[in-house]
């Protein structure tokens, strides 16, 4: 799957399973990073080509494929000019195939767009290899652009920047998502556009304004995708319950909508709930909302040294509610390494976010975005980033380069341990252990539990779940010195959630069968990772199951 290419034949309607040999004056392309997720940028570079449609197509790849097959599959084509979509994830691998393709073809046009290419353009090295950059949204830039240089007229600039599209002008492009999309990969979708918090870390920063969609126009396209069959959304605004009364009504929309069994994506800002939002959201089955609410800093003090403006009170309360009153799953955001914090600042705002109980907590390292405003601040507190992708910060004048590096270690033991939902009934034989401690903290618990992952699994990456158990009972039994049985009741709980998987010989003892019969739980229609966290939670609750 992970190798596998989405080719769009893009003429009024996307047709899937159309020939790979036909030809195309213009390729949208970008690599992805994987196949599960599908480029909204392209679809919408293509929705708003108007007489340039016909001779478009759309190939999309993945990060894990090597640069020269891919410059193989586009010329194929024999396009004229290539559009690629330029990420953080996808820098070098992009960088790689633009090499390519003017080492083979150097009169084929190769335009550039997205957020890493759009600010500090000419510093980088890729600006130089290609032909055209076309700064920020780009939707009409890139039309007139591949107007003019299909005419022989291009511009004399290679920097192409405008004015924001007026977005009531916009294509949408929803119908350019393929049964195939729809089938397997996630369906992004967007009711407004911008940011009017100036947070100095995030690119939304930037944004002058939020510009919001036609509303009943964006239902009737959303009413179309239900139509043909999806059934889950990612909304990708970026401040989706700005607009109380547009918020409302779109939820309304889709729990009018909740019995064909949805599961819907939003992020929110934490302190912006009010009361004629809740009534909406307590009425969604559970399991059926997630909302990602990024938190960032519980400190007061790094968040104003970030503009960052954030109600630490109605933060609290508005967790409180979604917890105790509603059956969202809360994934929630941290972000370690930002000017002014410590480490032990950073440790007590991970408890207290902790302590209000959201299903994940993302453990983030701070990364200077290209054109954030975060820089502002690297002499004052000496911030030193790595100079390549992902740009992440290696030290503070607070926090140590150790410090940093087993952050992003514990980063990734507790995406594996906690927020994969894989280890429910362990995680709270952890917490109890971290209530106990001389001062209590979830945070340095798993500061340790982190140090002791590292000796035995220093790759970080790939370790087989039953590895993963095995380094669990040996950490909770030999080095917390917890209770055996209760130790292996949670592991054996966890790890026959899969009911196939026989338990470890080291967890054997002499209740197994009741052990499994306890822990046998009921599959749900939802996102694996949302149906670990709310399934063992409370499977009777869960709206939709099958038996």
């Amino acid at each position: 799957m992970e190798n596998r290419l989405n080719l769009v034949n893009l003429q009024k309607t996307a047709v899937p399973g159309i020939s790979r040999t036909m030809q195309s004056k213009i390729i949208l392309t970008t690599l992805n990073s994987s196949y599960f997720h599908s480029s909204f940028g392209l679809r919408y570079l293509y929705a708003n080509l108007q007489e340039l449609q016909s001779d478009t197509q759309i190939l999309e790849f993945t990060t894990a494929q090597k640069s020269l097959d891919l410059a193989e599959e586009i010329l194929k084509k024999r396009p004229q000019i290539i559009g690629l979509g330029v990420y953080i994830w996808n820098i070098k691998e992009t960088h790689e195939l633009v090499s390519v393709l003017k080492q083979i073809a150097p009169d084929l046009t190769i335009i550039l767009g997205g957020p890493e290419v759009s600010y500090e353009t000419e510093t980088q090295t890729i600006f130089e290899k290609a032909d055209f950059v076309v700064c920020g949204e780009g939707e009409f830039l890139f039309l007139e652009l591949c107007r003019k240089i299909l005419s022989g007229t291009p511009p004399p600039n290679k920097k192409i920047v405008g004015d924001l599209p007026e977005i009531s002008k916009l294509q949408l492009p929803y119908s350019l998502y393929t049964d195939e999309d729809i089938k397997n990969r996630v369906i992004y979708v967007e009711a407004s556009r911008g940011c009017p918090y100036k947070c100095e870390f995030c690119l939304s920063s930037l944004d002058k304004s939020v510009r919001a969609f036609e509303l009943d126009t964006f239902l009737i396209e959303m009413q179309n995708l239900l139509d043909r069959g999806v059934r889950q959304f990612k909304f990708v605004d970026r401040t989706f319950n700005l607009s109380i009364p547009k918020s409302r009504k779109i939820l309304e929309f889709f729990l009018e909508r909740i019995s064909l069994g949805l599961f819907l994506h939003f992020e929110l800002i934490p302190d912006r709930l009010p009361e004629e939002l809740k009534e909406v959201i307590k009425k969604f089955p559970k399991g059926s909302l997630q909302f990602e609410i990024g938190v960032q800093t519980w400190s007061p003090k790094v968040a104003r040294l970030v503009s960052r403006r954030q109600d630490y009170e109605k933060v609290a309360q508005n967790f409180n509610f979604l917890v105790q009153e509603t059956g969202v799953h809360i994934h929630s955001d941290l972000i370690a390494g930002l000017p002014g914090e410590t480490l032990e600042s950073f440790a007590e705002g991970f408890d207290a976010l902790a302590k209000l109980k959201p299903h994940e907590i993302q453990l983030g390292i701070l990364k200077r975005l290209k054109g954030t405003p975060i820089s502002r601040h690297d002499s004052e507190w000496e911030m030193v980033y790595q100079e390549n992708p992902p740009y992440q910060i290696l030290r503070t004048k607070t926090m140590s380069f150790e410090n940093i590096l087993n952050l992003s270690r514990m980063a990734k033991f507790w995406d594996m341990v906690s927020n994969s939902g894989h280890f429910i009934q362990t995680m709270t034989v952890i917490k109890q252990l971290a209530s106990e401690r001389e001062v209590p903290s979830l945070f340095w618990e798993f500061w340790e539990l982190t140090e002791f992952f590292n000796q035995r699994h220093p790759q970080r990456y790939g370790i087989a779940l039953i590895n993963q158990v095995e380094s669990l009972w040996l950490y909770l039994t030999v080095k917390r010195r917890g209770e055996k049985s209760v130790v292996r009741e949670a592991l054996i709980a966890d790890y026959t959630q899969n009911p196939s998987r026989d338990i470890p010989p080291f967890l054997r003892g002499e209740s197994i069968e009741t052990i499994r019969k306890k822990t046998r739980i009921k599959k749900v229609v939802l996102p694996s990772r949302q149906e670990r966290h709310i399934s063992n939670t409370d499977p009777s609750l869960l709206g939709h199951q099958t038996h």
